[in-house]
């Protein structure tokens, strides 16, 4: 999400690395194109000119330290003034001291409520919080059936009306439904309550509250949502925003606060191509701050929210932290053991240890955001270079296309061998060419790491 605003950022903070003394006209020159910067991701106005008018506070006049320059004195002070935008410090769900703690989703329609409350339960089942799901949207068809079957995935118990419990949103009167017409004969503030009830006998520990999705000007499905919350008395009120709307997710963050005081907000979508406004924006307008970020479309992709991490990952600073939270929760160490010492062993590592080696990344999540994460090596990158993870699924294919065999002893893979594997895996001979090349190369080298100790 923050390829763009990173490379504008990080070049207008380059160009200023080798002056010797910040001026106020060098100051000055470089805040406008950084407030440039900022609006071009989409932070309002007001936000961008307090930003760049605390930078500027503390940049003028900055002298150079001894090995350090006042260029990256300049940086230092951004990244601090980023770190106060995003919400200073990483805040954490609050869990009550007797449970079950209640955690209301809350949000529009389309924003990714349903989904996200399977990605939260199974972050919090790692956590060993023993999470429950209660399928509180009973405007949406199969609203339910969605949340049991994420619900099933991750193996985490679901409550919800039922079928028949409910309308089957058939309207008989013609024309466009009324809110009235749509509205079912489930009462939510009831099934709400039932649903903490059996979490309770179920001994959970945590309770997640699918909400339906309403707008924030609908005044009667807010109503139902303060009369939800002040039934139930939640331990966190989080609005799932989606940050591919930008400004829109600012506007839509202050209407719930103003209706019913949300205590979060997890952002949905941040490794799409969302130039970020919202993700800057979102804290220092409501005051809420960012507890969780969707970073993908499998379960286990919602990280928690650090403003200090992001604030150097925007900086392309990079945030190994991040990098080794997903490499435990992906990685099986075991597996990896057994690579690292195959690898620096005399007889070396096989294609089919790489194929177990790709697997294992490919669990870590995208690789462009893997490399993101990584200090230094995001600006390296040359420009308009993507990093496809499809290529990692074609040297699957290529490896699986082999017989045992030919997996432990790449040497037998001669012409003929090549051109099979070649049409097994629906890939040119020169793709099967080049692996055994990398993996020839990469095998020597691990070696000499061996030799090494």
């Amino acid at each position: 999400m923050f390829q763009a605003l990173s490379e504008r950022l990080t070049s207008v903070l380059k160009a200023l690395a080798g002056r010797g003394v910040l001026t106020e006209e060098a100051v000055t020159e470089g805040l406008r194109e950084i407030r440039r910067v900022l609006l071009e991701a989409d932070v309002s106005f007001e936000l961008s000119r307090t930003f760049t008018e605390r930078i500027r506070e503390k940049a003028i006049g900055v002298v150079a330290l001894r090995s350090v320059s006042p260029g990256q004195q300049l940086t230092k002070i951004v990244h601090d003034e980023l770190v106060v935008l995003l919400g200073q410090t990483a805040v954490p769900l609050a869990f009550a001291s007797v449970p079950p703690t209640v955690i209301l989703l809350v949000g529009l329609q389309g924003s990714g409520k349903t989904t996200t409350a399977a990605k939260l339960a199974a972050r919090l089942k790692r956590e060993n919080k023993a999470p429950f799901l209660v399928a509180a949207d009973v405007y949406r068809p199969a609203a339910e059936e969605q949340l049991r079957q994420l619900g099933e995935r991750i193996g985490v118990e679901v409550y919800g009306p039922g079928i028949g419990s409910r309308s089957s949103g058939v309207v008989d009167s013609p024309g466009v439904p009324t809110a009235d017409d749509r509205r079912p004969k489930t009462d939510v503030i009831a099934l709400v309550k039932s649903g903490i009830q059996a979490a309770g006998k179920a001994r959970a520990r945590t309770v997640i509250v699918d909400t339906a999705g309403r707008l924030q000007i609908d005044a009667d499905m807010m109503a139902e949502l303060v009369k939800v919350k002040e039934a139930v008395r939640p331990h966190e009120v989080l609005l799932v925003a989606d940050a591919m709307t930008g400004q829109d997710a600012v506007k839509i963050a202050q209407g719930f606060h103003q209706a019913v005081g949300i205590t979060g907000v997890i952002l949905t979508k941040l490794d799409g191509d969302a130039r970020g406004g919202a993700a800057l924006s979102i804290h220092s307008v409501t005051g809420a701050p960012i507890k969780y970020v969707g970073t993908g479309e499998r379960v286990d992709a919602l990280d928690a929210f650090d403003p200090v991490r992001m604030a150097g990952r925007i900086l392309q600073r990079g945030d190994v932290v991040a990098l080794v939270e997903r490499a435990q929760g992906a990685v099986d160490e075991a597996e990896a053991g057994r690579l690292a010492r195959k690898a620096t062993s005399k007889k070396g590592m096989d294609l089919a240890d790489v194929l177990s080696a790709m697997q294992q990344v490919q669990n870590m999540g995208p690789l462009s955001s893997l490399v993101g994460m990584l200090p230094g090596v995001g600006p390296k990158i040359p420009k308009g270079v993507k990093l496809d993870d499809r290529r990692i699924k074609h040297l699957e294919a290529i490896i699986r296309s082999m017989t045992p065999e030919e997996r432990s002893r790449p040497a037998v893979l001669n012409g003929s061998r090549r051109a099979r594997v070649a049409k097994g895996s629906g890939r040119p001979v020169q793709e099967v060419n080049q692996l055994i090349k990398q993996f020839d190369a990469m095998k020597s080298m691990m070696q000499k790491f061996g030799r090494k100790g």
